[in-house]
């Protein structure tokens, strides 16, 4: 069953929203060189006792010190890190021990196929990996909340090359999802702007996203 990650959360209203159509997490964005979704550490210590029980609680981070990574957390204690920007060498396994019980996830942006061996290098020190659309080497570093989709086929060719869970983010919508889905075969995919409209959660969009996948699921992905 292919889960749903509703990312870019900002109220209290679209996490209702998000757990309503089904998603089985929801992402707060904290502080990132560009990109939509950032919001204050204050709101997001806010929000995160309105996630319900049964649904993950992702902190979207740019940070890549092991230390600053665990004094971020114990602010925004999610059960889940979502790191967008790789750990230097070694720093995985001090990440660890300084985050306890805390699910890593690592996004891997999608380049051209040798996001493959990227994937390979760092599968085994995370619990799962994202495949995203941005640009690290940019000027200003793209890590992130593009809307742009990449090169599915590259995404196909991870699923297959590693054993921990990889979600798919990039460019989705209720228009392609489960299409993405079914060319993919993603443990989850992601979403942010793909279900907004001028910025704000809509939840048309978020009921077509939902759609979407059902279809997938359901082996019907051209609707």
């Amino acid at each position: 069953m292919t889960r749903f990650k509703v990312c870019c959360i900002r109220d209290e209203v679209e996490v209702k929203a998000a757990v309503g159509a089904g998603a089985s997490a929801v992402g707060f964005v904290s502080a990132m060189p560009s990109g939509p979704g950032p919001i204050p550490e204050d709101v997001i210590a806010r929000l995160l006792p309105a996630v319900p029980p049964g649904v993950s609680s992702f902190l979207l981070t740019s940070l890549t010190a092991p230390d600053a990574l665990a004094e971020q957390h114990r602010r925004l204690p999610t059960d889940t890190v979502q790191l967008v920007d790789r750990l230097p060498s070694g720093s995985y396994r001090e990440a660890r021990r300084l985050l306890p019980g805390v699910r890593l996830v690592q996004v891997v942006h999608v380049e051209g196929p040798e996001a493959v061996d990227a994937v390979r290098r760092v599968a085994g020190h995370v619990d799962a990996i994202l495949l995203d659309s941005g640009r690290p080497g940019a000027e200003v570093p793209e890590l992130g909340g593009t809307g742009r989709a990449h090169d599915w086929s590259v995404s196909r060719r991870v699923v297959e090359a590693v054993d921990v869970p990889v979600w798919l983010a990039g460019g989705l919508s209720g228009d392609n999802v489960a299409e993405a889905v079914a060319t993919v075969r993603p443990f989850g995919v992601d979403v942010c702007s793909g279900v907004r409209t001028d910025g704000r959660l809509d939840t048309g969009k978020l009921d077509a996203f939902a759609g979407g996948i059902g279809r997938a699921r359901n082996g019907t992905a051209d609707g």
